[in-house]
């Protein structure tokens, strides 16, 4: 089963989506993400273990999506009136959610849960969501910028990696600079 987050952003849906994440996170704050069950969040949130499975699939996804909730913020895209300085500040602001605790988690339940590519989606949309927006403030101010996927696969993808194989200690703000250097460097529009 392909996990799915919610579809309707008020209503029912909604609240079943808030009770659920905030059991989540209480719970995994209280004992940690290892003791905790599908059942376990379903009591506190006061829904059924079903309604857990039948929107998110399984515990992991579950965990993906607490994580990427965690990490948005409602200042997610840098404007600060140049691309270069946008993605620079970006980079920066990526590598410090993703080296984080939630980071962390985030990448290792999507990754180590066992999902499909379709069930890291949401991770990927949200990045790419970010890189979108600011890409689309360059074009609106009249400054080239390169396409999305170039700049996930210059600067997203190996930080993200390096994670995965545990170089955390590597992965900081200096060297997500570095990739945004090179990214802007390697870049040539047309």
């Amino acid at each position: 089963m392909t996990p799915r987050t919610a579809t309707r952003t008020g209503g029912r849906s909604a609240r079943v989506q808030s009770a659920v994440h905030d059991a989540t996170h209480e719970l995994m704050q209280e004992m940690g993400r290892a003791a905790i069950t599908v059942p376990m969040i379903a009591a506190r949130a006061g829904v059924t273990p079903s309604t857990i499975y039948r929107r998110w699939g399984d515990l992991p996804a579950l965990l993906s999506d607490v994580a990427a909730s965690r990490l948005r913020t409602d200042n997610d895209a840098p404007d600060t009136g140049s691309f270069s300085a946008d993605l620079l500040a970006w980079s920066e602001l990526f590598v410090e959610e993703m080296a984080s605790g939630p980071g962390l988690a985030l990448v290792r339940d999507v990754v180590y849960g066992g999902h499909t590519v379709e069930g890291m989606a949401p991770c990927l949309v949200f990045t790419a969501g970010q890189i979108t927006r600011m890409v689309e403030q360059a074009r609106a101010r009249g400054e080239p910028a390169p396409p999305v996927e170039y700049v996930v696969d210059r600067v997203a993808a190996p930080i993200v990696y390096r994670l995965l194989m545990g170089a955390v200690a590597d992965v900081d703000t200096a060297y997500a600079r570095r990739l945004a250097a090179a990214c802007l460097a390697d870049w040539r529009p047309g």
